[in-house]
C-alpha cells in the first residue's frame, strides 16, 4: 500500500522545501496528547505539562481530537489557498505564526468543517466529498460517528456545523494562547534547525534533482520518473497530484516518526516529514516477540493496527473503512487482543478497540514508526 503523488509535468522550480510555524505547533500538540508516540520528547512534554495554566489545560482538552488522534489539515491551511505571485500554483507557509493563523483565516468555511471533521474518519479524503454544511445526509453521518467518540466530540462537531465562524475565533484564540504559554519559546530554538534543514534539501533539489532530495527526506518515500509519480511506502491507500499546483515539503522536529502526507482533494500535495535522529529501541522478549509477531502477519491486521494507533474504533466502523463484515473483523480483533495488542473498553453502547502503543514500542521501533507515519 502507498500514497501515490502524480508529478507529471511538475517543474523543479514548484517543489518547496519551507518549515511551517502552525504546522509544528500542531505537532507539539500532538506530542503533548500523545507523549507515548514520542519517547524521545517525554522531558519536554513533563516539563509543558508542569507550568501549564489549568485553564489553557482545560481548552487543550476541548477539540485534542484534532492533534491527538489525527494530524488536522488545519495545521496546514497553505496547502488549501490557490497560489498567488511569483509560485504559481502554489501558497507556501508564513515567516511567523501569525501569518500562518491569517493563511488559516483565508479557507472558506467549507474547507474549514471539512478538514475539521476529519476525525469523523471520512472515507473521501482524496476524492471530492459532499458540503457538510450543505448535505444534509453527510451532516447526519458526520454526528452519528462523532457520537462513537463520545460527547466531547459531539458538541465540537454540532457546534462546527452549526456556527463555523465561532469555532474559528475559537481555535485561533487557543493557538495563540499556546504560542504564548509555551511554543515561542521552542520554535525559537527549533526553527535554526528546520530552517537549515530545509536550505539542505533545497541544494539537493537544485544540484541532484527530486529523487535525491526525497531520498534524502526518507527511504520510504521514492520517484517512480518511468510513472510520473512519487510512491510513499505508507499503511494507507491514496492518490493526489500537482497538476496546477506545486508539492510542500517542511521539515519537523516534533513530528517523529510521523511522515505525514496531505492529499486531501483539492488541496496541494504536501510531506511533513521528520529531522533529527530518533532514540533507539528496547528490544522485546522473546516469547512477546514470537506471539506478537505471528499475530501482525497479517496485512489486514496492520492496517486496522494503524487506525488503533490514532484512536479507538468500533467493530463496525473498521468494518466500513475496510470494506469487511463486522465478523471478519472480530477475528482479527481478537488475534491482536490474545498477543496483547489491542485494549478494548466499553464507552456506553459503543464497545472501543485501541492499539497499546507502550506495547508496540516495545516490539520494535520500527514497526511502530509504520504504523504511525
Amino acid at each position: 500500500m502507498s500514497v501515490s503523488i502524480d508529478i507529471a509535468g511538475l517543474r523543479p522550480e514548484r517543489v518547496t522545501v519551507v518549515p511551517s510555524p502552525l504546522a509544528e505547533l500542531g505537532m507539539a500538540l500532538h506530542a503533548l496528547a500523545e507523549p507515548g508516540h514520542h519517547p524521545e520528547l517525554q522531558g519536554w512534554v513533563t516539563s509543558v505539562t508542569s507550568r501549564l495554566d489549568s485553564h489553557l489545560a482545560d481548552r487543550m482538552c476541548e477539540a485534542d481530537f484534532l492533534w491527538r488522534t489525527t494530524f488536522s489539515d488545519l495545521f496546514l491551511p497553505f496547502a488549501g489557498i490557490p497560489g498567488r505571485g511569483t509560485l504559481p500554483g502554489a501558497t507556501l507557509p508564513g515567516a511567523t505564526l501569525a501569518d500562518d493563523l491569517d493563511l488559516l483565516d483565508q479557507l472558506t468555511d467549507e474547507q474549514f468543517v471539512d478538514a475539521a471533521m476529519e476525525f469523523t474518519c471520512t472515507l473521501n479524503y482524496d476524492v471530492q466529498a459532499p458540503d457538510l454544511l450543505a448535505d444534509a445526509d453527510a451532516r447526519r453521518r458526520a454526528l452519528e460517528v462523532a457520537a462513537s467518540r463520545g460527547p466531547q466530540q459531539v458538541r465540537f462537531a454540532q457546534r462546527l456545523l452549526d456556527d463555523p465562524p465561532s469555532v474559528r475565533a475559537w481555535l485561533r484564540r487557543f493557538l495563540e494562547d499556546c504560542d504564548e504559554a509555551f511554543f515561542d519559546e521552542a520554535w525559537s530554538r527549533l526553527r535554526h534547525q528546520l530552517t537549515a534543514d530545509a536550505r539542505h534539501k533545497t541544494e539537493l533539489l537544485r544540484h541532484k534533482g527530486l529523487a535525491e532530495a526525497l531520498a534524502a527526506v526518507s527511504p520510504i518515500v521514492t520517484v517512480d520518473e518511468s510513472a510520473g509519480r512519487i510512491l510513499v511506502d505508507k499503511l494507507v491507500q491514496g492518490r493526489t497530484t500537482t497538476a496546477g499546483g506545486g508539492l510542500l515539503l517542511l521539515p519537523t522536529s516534533f513530528g517523529r516518526p510521523h511522515l505525514t502526507v496531505l492529499h486531501r482533494y483539492g488541496w496541494q500535495p504536501l510531506l511533513q516529514y521528520p529531522v533529527g535522529s530518533p532514540e533507539p529501541a528496547s528490544a522485546p522478549s522473546v516469547e512477546q516477540l514470537a506471539l506478537r509477531m505471528t499475530a501482525l502477519s497479517h496485512p489486514v491486521r496492520m492496517r486496522i493496527c494503524r487506525h488503533l494507533a490514532r484512536s479507538a474504533h468500533t467493530t463496525s466502523e473498521l468494518a466500513r473503512i475496510h470494506g469487511m463484515t463486522a465478523p471478519e473483523i472480530s477475528r482479527h480483533l481478537g488475534v491482536l487482543k490474545k498477543a496483547g495488542l489491542v485494549i478494548t473498553r466499553r464507552r456506553g453502547r459503543y464497545v472501543m478497540h485501541q492499539l497499546d502503543v507502550s506495547v508496540v514500542a516495545r516490539l520494535g521501533s520500527d514497526f511502530l514508526e509504520g504504523i504511525l507515519r
